[in-house]
């Protein structure tokens, strides 16, 4: 199948099954630490902090990252953080177990997590092309974003039967132990020899960043995209990061199993989303449908708030899943056809950047409204502003243009 293509070649192979993995103990880790917040604290502006520690160190390093992703190893670059990702997680497995899991442990364990992922993120995009041909590149996109939904299905419906059976140190002790066999798929790939890369002349940092940004200032596509999700990254996964657990529990009147089959909708329509594409030879009219996807995300968003029901919220999570995962596939692929690859990791640092800059003060705004004005009007809100951003970035030519 064309779905699965890229599977043929053993490193992406390799590189792919140790990230599925760690992916699916993430969402374990995801589901316990946002209930353990809930019960422990109550405060919507608590979950909030968590996740401005676990984005702003993230934000504040990713454009270091991308320089040393694009001069470093990365597959060595990768297995560090890995390592040490693993050996965090479990720190605070081995802290919740003995009972002396606190707030400001989280806040830690979040803050190096943003860090390492600042140099991991732009490292794994730029190493799919090191080690997969051409022909077979929307296969292996679509495979990554594949498993992250799949473990996205799976991982909060068993990540809320282990808590509420084992309880959040087991959770979070499985996701610690993904990450290190993450780290050991990833260390296989380091002893052979790394990807080639074309070498080019020890420039400055600060050069390394000029020319990133000037391939992103010259593609109206590029630029566009990266400032409209720096907004709607506010405006949409704010609420569904900060908020949708106090609907869950204080709207739906439900537990962590209702939570867990929320999140898992999300996922299913983003793997929905992923079979789609990734069984296309090709994608036609992009822009369209890249931002139709992205104001059906809004109006869903829309939906969740207006009829804070249980089967209504899993269905509109269900469309934003399938949205999001149809946008995030063809920025993908548009994002490898137009960047040089001797250029790629500052170029995703940069994306990055850009996209989750306002993300900490966007979990901020969701906590605090949240606590003032309830989790329905927080969904309606950005929900609205997502479709109202969306539809005036699409008056641009060079977003209805895109073939």
């Amino acid at each position: 199948m064309t779905l699965f293509r890229a599977l043929r070649h053993r490193p992406f192979a390799l590189l792919w099954s140790g990230q599925a993995i760690s992916r699916l103990g993430d969402s374990l880790y995801n589901i316990a630490l946002a209930w353990w917040v809930l019960q422990a604290t109550g405060s919507a502006a608590a979950m909030g902090t968590v996740l401005i520690f676990s984005f702003a160190p993230l934000v504040l390093f990713l454009l270091v990252g991308g320089v040393a992703v694009d001069r470093l190893p990365r597959l060595r670059v990768m297995f560090v953080t890995d390592l040490a990702s693993g050996i965090v997680v479990l720190a605070v497995a081995a802290l919740a177990s003995l009972g002396r899991l606190e707030v400001w442990h989280v806040y830690i364990a979040s803050m190096l997590f943003g860090f390492m992922q600042a140099f991991f993120f732009p490292a794994y995009n730029a190493v799919v092309p090191d080690l997969t041909p051409a022909e077979a590149l929307p296969s292996a996109n679509s495979l990554t974003n594949l498993s992250q939904q799949l473990a996205g299905v799976a991982g909060p419906a068993l990540g809320a039967v282990i808590v509420a059976t084992r309880g959040a140190p087991a959770a979070f002790a499985l996701d610690g132990l993904s990450f290190l066999i993450s780290a050991g798929c990833l260390l296989t790939l380091v002893r052979q020899a790394e990807p080639p890369r074309q070498t080019r002349e020890r420039t400055s940092v600060w050069r390394d960043l000029r020319e990133g940004i000037g391939v992103v200032m010259a593609v109206p596509w590029l630029w566009i995209n990266i400032v409209l999700f720096g907004l709607t990254n506010v405006t949409l996964t704010g609420p569904r990061a900060v908020a949708l657990p106090f609907l869950v529990r204080n709207n739906l009147h439900a537990n962590v199993g209702t939570l867990g089959f929320v999140y898992s909708a999300g996922a299913t329509g983003a793997v929905v989303g992923a079979i789609w594409l990734g069984g296309l030879k090709r994608i036609r009219r992009r822009g369209p449908l890249a931002y139709g996807a992205t104001v059906l995300s809004g109006l869903a968003g829309v939906l969740i708030g207006l009829a804070p029901v249980v089967a209504v919220t899993a269905t509109a999570a269900f469309v934003i899943g399938l949205c999001i995962s149809v946008f995030s596939l063809i920025w993908t692929n548009t994002l490898q056809e137009m960047v040089p690859r001797e250029k790629l990791g500052r170029v995703n640092s940069i994306d990055a950047l850009g996209s989750f800059v306002l993300l900490p003060l966007g979990f901020g705004l969701a906590g605090w409204s949240t606590d003032r004005l309830g989790a329905p009007l927080v969904f309606i809100l950005g929900g609205g502003v997502t479709v109202l951003l969306t539809l005036a970035a699409w008056l641009h030519p060079a977003i209805r243009a895109l073939d």
